[in-house]
């Protein structure tokens, strides 16, 4: 019955009906989901971290029709309980709470899965997932470094899968409306693009070594990380802050805004990568950079990002954003909408998102309409086996472009970079970074 059912949703005819450019999206997409070939056919969903942004989508994923979200999985008690929570206050039913995912793969009636886990279980538990035969919406960044990043696009090719990134701007229909008209020429030819993003985090201080928590297997938290003492200032958010688990704001936020410049521009890979910065607010144990400015030399175009951990201060008055700069004027890009000005700096358009968001400080969701848009492209796309918006591989171009500043940033010197490729050129110390050391047992294979 379960293959019988799998080989349905793999064969469901293409060429359905879509979301709309610029069209309003209600909240579960239902009536915009009810007309895609097979919509009817339910599809059952596993949530694989659930601490915040795990627990938000698992309201999401629940509220859209003809999904059942049958497994809830998270290595800390409370977190499994927020997941469960979050899709029984929607559904009226409880999914299973499940420790070790990884249990729940040979079950063949689950079809797909949503990963929110720290970012060092990203890649090996998207890999583990497509292997089983399952689908796969990764939050992003798509991996935790490079390699790990390569070996799951060609995981998802191997394996015939749709991986989705959780770079929802990708389906975000006011935006994706302004980066046509970019396309089209609506300021000539566009040569810069300027992103950022501002927050003010506190400081996290000095952690010390204590006993793990009762309803929290460390083991399996850290997986294929490289094992370190547990501290009292790690779990949960905190990890994002050490590079043996985390990658920092550039990959934490800053995927979401170089994604969009990448769109907009049309590139795959830069020439050259610098990064500065350091971390100087507090001194405490952060170890990655809480202020960051990355520079990348691409053809015919400058791409900069600054990050700011702990100084929320807005650029262009918004906490996040993009800015295209061409020939004749400048596209101002904010979550999902646009404004237009000529080169004098005249106001040409302004076209706003009739979705309801908030700035980039919400840690857990911009807007869970506009989160729901992906979703819907993810659920389409697997009912109906095509390539996402946000595949695998724009996932891991736009992965690598902020974890070549990261490498930049780490080594202090700039990046010669393949345009082919993204490989880094002649650099032995760089290209120690492309991989990294994981716990004996624990390395990922296609």
């Amino acid at each position: 019955m379960a293959d019988s059912r799998r080989n349905f949703l793999k064969k469901a005819m293409a060429g359905t009906v879509g979301l709309t450019v610029g069209s309003k999206i209600l909240a579960s997409g239902a009536r915009d989901y009810n007309s895609i070939s097979g919509a009817n056919e339910v599809l059952r969903i596993a949530i694989i971290g659930c601490n915040s942004r795990g627990a938000s989508m698992a309201g999401t994923f629940a509220r859209q029709k003809n999904i059942e979200i049958i497994y809830v999985c998270d290595v800390e008690d409370n977190a499994m309980q927020k997941g469960i929570k979050a899709v029984k206050e929607v559904t009226g039913k409880e999914p299973k709470g499940v420790r070790d995912f990884r249990k729940i793969l040979d079950d063949k009636n689950l079809d797909a899965v949503y990963i929110a886990t720290p970012d060092h279980w990203h890649a090996p538990a998207s890999i583990l997932c497509v292997k089983a035969g399952k689908h796969v919406y990764v939050e992003k960044p798509l991996s935790h470094n490079p390699l790990e990043g390569e070996l799951l696009v060609k995981a998802a090719e191997k394996y015939k899968m749709v991986v989705q990134i959780g770079t929802q701007r990708r389906s975000w229909p006011t935006l994706t409306q302004g980066l046509k008209e970019l396309k089209d020429g609506v300021i000539g030819n566009v040569y810069m693009a300027k992103t950022w993003y501002a927050n003010t985090r506190g400081p996290i201080g000095i952690g010390k070594v204590v006993p793990v928590p009762s309803n929290l297997d460390y083991e399996l938290w850290q997986g294929p990380a490289v094992r370190r003492p547990y501290k009292d200032n790690l779990i949960h958010y905190n990890w994002h802050w050490f590079w043996n688990w985390g990658t920092g704001e550039a990959l934490n936020n800053g995927t979401h805004e170089i994604d969009v410049a990448r769109w907009g521009l049309g590139l795959d890979y830069p020439l050259k990568v610098n990064s500065v910065g350091g971390r100087y607010h507090f001194k405490d144990d952060w170890e990655t950079p809480d202020t960051q400015v990355i520079t990348y030399e691409a053809p015919g175009a400058t791409i900069v990002w600054e990050g700011r951990s702990c100084n929320g201060s807005n650029n262009d008055n918004r906490s996040r954003g993009v800015i295209f700069h061409g020939e004749n004027g400048s596209l101002h890009t904010g979550d999902n909408s646009y404004i237009i000005y000529d080169i004098k700096n005249k106001l040409v358009k302004e076209v706003k998102s009739d979705i309801i968001i908030t700035q980039g400080l919400n840690t857990t969701s911009p807007g869970e309409e506009l989160d729901a848009v992906h979703v819907v492209n993810f659920l389409e796309n697997v009912r109906n086996n095509r390539k996402p918006f946000a595949d695998a591989l724009n996932g891991f171009k736009s992965t690598l472009w902020m974890q070549l500043g990261n490498i930049s940033q780490r080594v202090g010197h700039t990046l010669n970079i393949d345009p082919s490729n993204g490989h880094i050129i002649g650099d032995n110390e760089a290209m120690k970074l492309w991989g990294r050391e994981y716990e004996k047992g624990w390395e990922p294979t296609v």
